[in-house]
């Protein structure tokens, strides 16, 4: 009973810290410009800002990975309830399945969102999956990133995962679009996305310090 509520409770909980921070949005031209041309794209953030995004892109026309573990069931019923579709998956399981599930996604005229470094990291260290699904679809990446001036840091979580708190300020920040073509260098990609996706996080904790 308890893990049927906690979604529930998630969900309240975030609209709480929804309604009571001030947000900053900067770059949202970037996911315009994007879609305006007739694509779609794939948002990248890192797993430790994932909170406030179930906010901030709450009913959005987007399908976002979550592992197949039991507390991945929790956190895809709460996307649920926040409308965002949930694909389910990771790098050590079923993640070709969901790759493909994101392909098709995307070709179906809707965004997908990857932590890059999730579940397990190394924190902020881009794995190829999110690479893989902008390659074979042609999708852009989008390095996104959000703080919060309140907020608890989960100090034993591998990332010091982020939990924002209500009646303060928050920023979202869109970088600059990362293309992945077919015969890209991967790790060089990976590179250039950990960069962006660092830029991009640097600028909204610098929002709201």
């Amino acid at each position: 009973m308890l893990r049927r509520a906690v979604p529930y409770l998630a969900y309240a909980y975030v609209s709480l810290v929804g309604r009571t921070n001030r947000v900053t949005v900067v770059g949202a031209d970037v996911r315009d410009k994007i879609h305006a041309s007739g694509r779609r794209f794939v948002y990248a953030f890192w797993h430790q800002r994932q909170v406030y995004f179930t906010w901030s892109h709450r009913g959005v026309d987007a399908a976002v990975l979550v592992s197949r573990s039991k507390d991945g069931e929790m956190i895809a019923e709460t996307m649920r309830l926040s409308r965002i579709k949930a694909v389910r998956g990771s790098s050590t399981r079923g993640g070709a399945a969901a790759a493909k599930e994101m392909v098709d996604i995307l070709r179906s005229g809707w965004d997908v969102g990857i932590t890059p470094d999730g579940p397990r990291g190394p924190a902020r260290k881009v794995k190829p999956g999110v690479l893989r699904v902008a390659q074979l679809s042609g999708a852009p990446i989008v390095p996104i990133a959000n703080a919060q001036s309140r907020r608890f840091e989960i100090a034993r979580a591998w990332d010091k995962f982020h939990v924002p708190l209500p009646f303060g300020r928050a920023a979202v920040v869109y970088g600059a679009p990362v293309e992945v073509g077919p015969e890209d260098d991967l790790d060089k990609k990976a590179a250039e996305l950990e960069a962006a996706l660092d830029l991009a996080t640097a600028e909204a904790d610098r929002l709201v310090s």
